[in-house]
């Protein structure tokens, strides 16, 4: 940056240090750089202002010094640090002119000497001296050596007249000159005019936020002794507000050793709460303090809940108000309905309201209660009444969540949890208790429980009528069914859900639906496909014929999953997608089940798909969907991840991942039966991948004994194919035995038995592994055949199970492919091989599999909406291929297209 002692300004003078009164402050000790928000700000240069608005403690005047120091050399800087006593705009405008005067010292002599006449209580034309001094101001300035002006802390001076001064200063800024202000609140300037000429650049509180990283620097060397839990809790809790880090750094420099560093923040405790009771409690008007501690114990509230709890009417004036003056008030949706505070200053407020003479904290619950059930919100209503301890009311309460919204959203965590606040006496008094939570617990997994509760049903037979009795009767069928499946047995579970079909009535639609869901899952296990996909087809449109869009997404999701099965990768994904769509009009902030399964089967298929980025994050972002809800489907967001880190080598993690899984089974209290094939699968192919053959030998002894053979078991829920991938896992310990033919033979095996049910998947694996047995056995000959089964096969989209042949065997991969050019994966797997371009030209992309479907439909002079109806995919989507294709190749029309191809060789 320019040192300012040694500017030579428009007069060729000299220009002397900037006194104290316009002193920068250096950075603290400790500071965290940020280059992000730095990067930002320096776009804004560009324009005449940027306005930095965040509550207390987020580090807007460090950023604004860091920004200062980061300014390229030509540039300038004037640094006016507010108080209260720049209120007055006579004085503030004298500062400012003083501090200009710093660099342009001719500049505004006369007007310096109007302002120090003023008398305070007499009023002043600002607009017309400003706009004098603005003139004279557009002569000095340059735009060679442009200046910053920064005004830090407005919002204690800030006041409307000041405001309308200020206004008028931006309208009319010149050129050369740039406002950088800090505030706690956002002005009273009206910018839609910067904003529309893009001369406005704001940062808020979600951009002041830090990351995960820059968290973690703040903590440097503690976030060592913390670690695991404990740090991922600290930084969550704080977060991204800096101030509070750093106390809780203060504390942890007092504690001395790591042993006594505290484990996490509290915002009612020690200095976080000094701090913002004297920073931001204590600076509001009683009324706002009022209505803080009033509205504290909710966990989300919006004005019309606020007003019912505080029998008032000026709510939404309130909330308002604390967001314009940035008091620690967190949006949770785009619209500005539903807010909740920062943990942080939620914990001062509950903390200080118990001290406080103020409304129980139970006649609140009460009061939100009865608002939350008005709405609608049966859910939230039962919250407040189990918080407000009124346990009678829960139970009326929970009696009216109707089974098909417990089914449709899963989220059974919220009912154990509000089963352990019941007393049992509750829980069995009526039918539709015993029905709802008998439901929960079978979701949960825990079978013994519900089987155990579901039995009392037998106390209120014979039912008051033949109806009501053939009700009852058909709701323990459905749920005697879904136990029998988390069991492993195929005989009741047809039994109990078939019968249960035959009785349920229409209305019942979410328990038919859930019989229909499992009757899909078990045909997928037995490899019955054309069953399972007709199971499918009745549940979707019995799904969409009551209109519920998570019952339409849950069958979305069966459908995909039989299309994996069938190893139509692509198809499935496009399934998956419109289940998530169907999503999209729910309120983002509540959890479900649905939804997480969505997104973990998502990220399984794009790692099928060698999108190993893009497949993570989803699996990441399904994870914590599916632990919140309580979900078990967490199995297979751990287990993918676990495989995928095996095939990178990476074992310490792989097994970490699994170790996760195997801790929230434990603590969710899920049956093995459920999980712990899964995990001992993945471990037997991550030992086999270190070499620890007798280990995998032992337990793939023992998972060969239980789920194959004539009285094997059901495969678990999650795995329907468990049996086939321990064959597969077999033949890869025959081959690190050194044993090929054994593990051939039984590869071949699998892949016959396979292709002859439709399960292309498997049939897939299996090939692959018998070229890479090949291959490695120096029989490239006999690989040869296998490739191109193995290529007819991925024609649905499947790359990854060529993986370990693209990165081992390229050369002759890219020889072979070469050979297939008509082969839907041929393009997509020879675009992963290195220099190698699609169908031999390097001046096109190549085209994906589907594209390459869509376009020799094209070439046999199909419409959109035949390719439609024979890919299974929607008109949008052949219309968005068919665009890409033409993009890719280069042309305009479908006939320049098939030409173009042709000539390329990727048409006959």
């Amino acid at each position: 940056m320019t040192d300012l002692s040694r500017i030579q300004g428009p007069a060729s003078t000299a220009i002397p240090s900037l006194d104290a009164r316009f002193y920068r402050p250096p950075l603290p000790d400790g500071y965290v750089p940020r280059p992000r928000l730095c990067e930002r700000l320096s776009a804004g240069l560009q324009g005449r202002l940027l306005l930095v608005s965040a509550p207390a403690g987020f580090g807007k005047s460090s950023l604004a010094v860091e920004f200062c120091q980061s300014l390229p050399t030509h540039w300038q800087s004037l640094w006016l640090g507010l108080s209260p006593r720049d209120s007055d705009p006579g004085r503030f405008l004298e500062r400012l002119l003083e501090g200009l005067q710093q660099y342009f010292s001719p500049l505004g002599a006369q007007s310096l000497g109007l302002l120090k006449m003023r008398q305070r209580h007499q009023p002043f034309a600002f607009e017309e001296w400003l706009d004098g001094l603005l003139d004279e101001l557009a002569v000095h300035l340059s735009t060679r050596a442009p200046l910053l002006l920064v005004l830090d802390d407005y919002h204690l001076a800030q006041g409307p007249v000041l405001d309308r001064c200020l206004q008028f200063f931006l309208n009319h800024l010149p050129d050369g000159l740039v406002v950088l202000v800090t505030s706690r609140q956002r002005p009273d300037w009206h910018l839609a005019r910067l904003r529309l000429s893009r001369h406005l650049l704001e940062l808020h509180e979600h951009d002041l936020r830090l990351t995960h990283g820059e968290s973690l620097a703040v903590l440097d060397h503690h976030s060592n002794a913390l670690r695991g839990e404990a740090l991922d809790n600290l930084i969550r809790r704080s977060e991204g507000w800096v101030a509070g880090l750093r106390f809780w750094l203060l504390a942890a420099s007092e504690a001395g050793n790591e042993g006594a560093l505290p484990q996490s923040l509290h915002g009612g405790e020690g200095l976080i709460r000094d701090y913002l009771l004297e920073e931001v409690i204590d600076c509001l008007p009683a009324d706002v303090q009022a209505f803080l501690f009033d509205t504290a114990p909710q966990e989300r509230f919006c004005s019309e809940l606020c007003d019912a709890v505080r029998e008032a009417h000026d709510s939404a004036d309130i909330l308002r108000y604390l967001q314009s003056h940035q008091v620690f008030l967190v949006p949770l949706d785009e619209q500005g309905v539903w807010f909740r505070y920062h943990h942080l200053f939620s914990d001062l407020l509950r903390s200080r309201r118990a001290n406080s003479p103020v409304l129980p904290a139970a006649s609140l619950h009460l009061r939100a209660c009865r608002w939350f059930n008005a709405q609608g919100l049966i859910d939230e209503a039962v919250e407040q009444a189990l918080r407000a301890g009124h346990l009678d009311v829960a139970a009326n309460l929970v009696q009216n969540l109707s089974e098909e919204q417990l089914l449709a959203e899963q989220n059974v965590g919220m009912l154990l949890r509000w089963k352990m606040d019941l007393p049992d006496s509750l829980l069995i008094s009526t039918p539709r208790l015993i029905v709802l939570y008998s439901w929960a617990l079978g979701l949960a997994c825990q079978l013994d429980a519900a089987q155990e509760l579901s039995s009392y049903l037998s106390r209120f037979l014979p039912a008051p009528s033949a109806t009501a009795q053939r009700s009852m009767l058909a709701q323990w069928l459905a749920l005697s069914g879904i136990i029998a499946r988390g069991r492993g047995d195929r005989e009741l579970t047809q039994r109990y859900c078939g019968e249960a079909l035959d009785s349920l009535p229409q209305r019942r639609y979410g328990q038919r639906l859930m019989c229909l869901s499992t009757l899909s899952n078990l045909a997928i296990a037995d490899a019955d496909l054309w069953r399972a996909r007709g199971l499918n087809r009745e549940s979707l449109e019995l799904a969409q014929r009551v209109g519920n869009p998570l019952f339409e997404a849950l069958a979305h999701y069966d459908r995909a999953r039989v299309l994996q099965a069938r190893g139509e990768i692509l198809r499935s994904l496009d399934e998956v997608r419109q289940g998530l769509q169907r999503l999209h009009g729910l309120a983002p902030q509540r959890l479900y089940a649905v939804r997480a399964r969505l997104a973990l089967y998502e990220g399984y298929l794009l790692l099928l798909r060698l999108q190993p980025e893009a497949g993570l994050a989803r699996l990441r972002a399904g994870l914590a969907e599916a632990r919140a809800c309580r979900d078990i489907s967490v199995l297979i967001g751990h287990c993918v991840i676990a495989s995928f880190e095996g095939r990178r080598g990476d074992f310490p993690l792989a097994f970490a991942e699994l170790a996760e899984a195997e801790r929230l089974m434990h603590i969710w209290d899920v049956p093995p039966i459920y999980y712990l094939a899964m995990i001992t699968l993945i471990k037997c192919e991550l030992w086999l991948a270190q070499g620890r053959t007798d280990l995998a030998d032992a337990w793939l002894t023992r998972l060969g004994q239980t789920y194959n053979g004539y009285h094997a078991a059901a495969a678990p829920e999650f795995h329907p194919h468990l049996p086939q991938h321990i064959g597969l896992q077999q033949a890869a310990l025959d081959a690190t035995r050194h044993q090929p033919e054994a593990a051939l033979q039984r590869l071949e095996q699998l892949a016959q038995e396979a292709q002859t049910s439709g399960r292309q998947m498997i049939a897939l694996l299996a090939l692959t592994q018998q070229v890479q047995l090949l291959l490695e056995g120096g029989q490239p000959a006999k690989a040869r055949p296998m490739l191109a089964q193995a290529l007819q096969a991925a024609a649905g989209g499947a790359l990854q199970p060529f993986q370990r042949l693209l990165e081992n065997h390229a050369d002759w991969m890219r020889e072979q492919l070469a050979q297939h050019p008509h082969a839907l994966a041929s393009q997509a797997l020879l675009a992963l091989l290195p220099t190698v371009a699609a169908g031999g030209s390097s001046s096109h992309e190549a085209l994906s599999a589907r594209e390459m479907a869509v376009l020799q439909l094209i070439a046999l002079g199909c419409s959109n909406q035949e390719i439609s109806n024979q890919l299974f995919i929607s008109l949008h989507t052949v219309k968005t291929h068919a665009s890409h294709i033409n993009s890719k190749l280069g042309v305009e029309r479908r006939t320049q297209a098939v030409a173009r191809a042709k000539a390329m060789g990727l048409l006959a």
